[in-house]
């Protein structure tokens, strides 16, 4: 189980990131400078076109910066080499996106398998007991021989948190996570992210909607490719806290 600590798991520094198409340049983030600890859980929201997805994207290392520095770990990033990137993205991250990404003729328990066929060090043996244990923690346990197409949207999206645990990544990545939701199951859905981040892992949330920014204890908004602010938010968790005493 991963161990909360206020170590920085991410640092980014003066970074920029454009898009080309020939001679054209679209400009999209303007000097972003950021440091996640390990263990947070930070939202990081915006309306369409803020640039916040594609900040997500160069955090979990599915894109690049135009210039600046990102270091993870303590270690930049800018040196790796592709195999190297590969490996941090198959072991160290995972994403959870808006649209589950699940095989729809595949049960359940299978999907959540299918990032451990990339874990040669992984036993086959241990494969379906993580799979299992993942499957438990988004309670999911009694669908675990379902295809996930007989599955609510909900259910799906449960299985798609489950599937980005069984790696037992360093950060988790929520790209609009209830977006395809109605509000009960897009409700519960942040309740299991928050519990996980309970239990100590990190969460990265990216969304444009502020109730469900507001499920993170720390919220970072983009507009226009700029960070307008970063908060902590600390009396909505007190509020919280005072409420359950009562």
């Amino acid at each position: 189980m991963p161990k909360k600590e206020s170590s920085s798991l991410i640092e980014v520094k003066n970074l920029y990131k454009s898009y080309f198409n020939e001679m054209i340049e679209t400009p999209v983030l303007f000097d972003i400078n950021l440091k996640i600890n390990a263990g947070e859980f930070v939202a990081i929201m915006g309306p369409s076109g803020s640039g916040k997805s594609t900040l997500m994207h160069i955090l979990g290392f599915l894109d690049v910066p135009t210039k600046g520095h990102y270091h993870f770990k303590g270690e930049s990033t800018e040196e790796k080499q592709e195999d190297e990137l590969a490996l941090i993205r198959s072991s160290s991250v995972s994403f959870v996106f808006q649209s589950f990404n699940l095989l729809p003729r595949t049960s359940v328990i299978d999907n959540v398998l299918l990032p451990l066929l990339y874990h040669s060090a992984t036993r086959p043996a241990d494969r379906r007991a993580r799979a299992m244990k993942a499957i438990k923690a988004v309670g999911l346990t009694d669908r675990a021989t379902y295809l996930s197409n007989q599955l609510s949207g909900g259910q799906q999206q449960r299985v798609a948190i489950a599937r980005s645990l069984v790696t037992e990544p360093e950060v988790i990545f929520a790209d609009e996570p209830t977006g395809n939701l109605d509000s009960a199951s897009g409700k519960h859905v942040m309740e299991i992210l928050q519990n996980l981040h309970k239990e100590g892992h990190t969460i990265i949330l990216v969304t444009h909607e502020k109730a469900t920014a507001e499920h993170a204890e720390r919220i970072i908004q983009i507009m226009d490719g700029h960070i307008v602010s970063d908060r902590k938010e600390f009396s909505r968790r007190i509020a919280s806290q005072i409420k359950e005493f009562k």
